[in-house]
């Protein structure tokens, strides 16, 4: 089954609260967190995630699209992080902030930009929840889905079953209505989507879109 993970990187941040609620249909709410350093952008931290805890259910994904991760990870559990990622690029002791995030009770994950090869996950998959494969190079919302990452897709579903992972495949980046298909075909088990669901006038209803073209329905 397709999950929905919305964006609030292209919600409106004067509103956040409200925003989140409108959208309580999706399965995880994806959190983008950006030092501009490792991407040229800035977003929030710990303290917004905490406030954000109470007003929804839905999973929480936090995105670290951070340089030194493993110093942060920590305060986001403490926020009430359920899932987080952070990226193969960011360098340092990958498989021992990976295991600081399980240890410390929530799922793990790692993030490939678009020129990072999938060999990258061999090592690590044991400790795995969610690859996130990124369809557009981080950093900035509203960017077009790259079509070559596609055969990315597919083959990191391919490692992962030759590992006899069940880690959930993710995507991140120019997932609409026309791109949402073709990564579900490829592999793609949970998709991450901004301006499609926070730019509709109803994001409830395109959530539910999104897993009705994914569904050939």
């Amino acid at each position: 089954m397709i999950k929905v993970a919305p964006s609030i990187l292209a919600a409106d941040f004067a509103a956040l609260g409200q925003e989140i609620k409108r959208i309580e249909n999706a399965d995880y709410l994806h959190i983008d967190v950006m030092d501009g350093h490792f991407v040229p952008n800035l977003t929030i931290g710990p303290p917004v995630v905490a406030a954000l805890r109470p007003h929804s259910r839905l999973v929480f994904d936090v995105h670290l699209m951070i340089t030194g991760p493993e110093r942060y990870v920590a305060s986001f559990l403490e926020a009430g992080a359920d899932l987080i990622t952070i990226h193969a690029e960011t360098g340092g002791h990958l498989h021992r902030t990976l295991t600081q995030i399980k240890e410390g009770g929530a799922r793990a994950g790692l993030a490939l930009n678009p020129a990072t090869p999938p060999e990258v996950l061999r090592y690590l998959v044991e400790l795995l929840d969610l690859v996130l494969v990124m369809t557009v190079n981080p950093g900035f919302g509203g960017q077009a889905f790259i079509p070559g990452m596609l055969a990315k897709i597919a083959a990191v579903k391919q490692l992962l079953e030759a590992a006899g992972s069940s880690a959930e495949i993710a995507v991140d980046g120019g997932i609409d209505a026309k791109t949402a298909p073709l990564a579900a075909k490829a592999g793609a088990t949970v998709l991450v989507a901004g301006s499609a669901i926070f730019g509709s006038a109803d994001p409830a209803q395109a959530v539910d879109e999104i897993r009705r073209f994914c569904s050939g329905r």
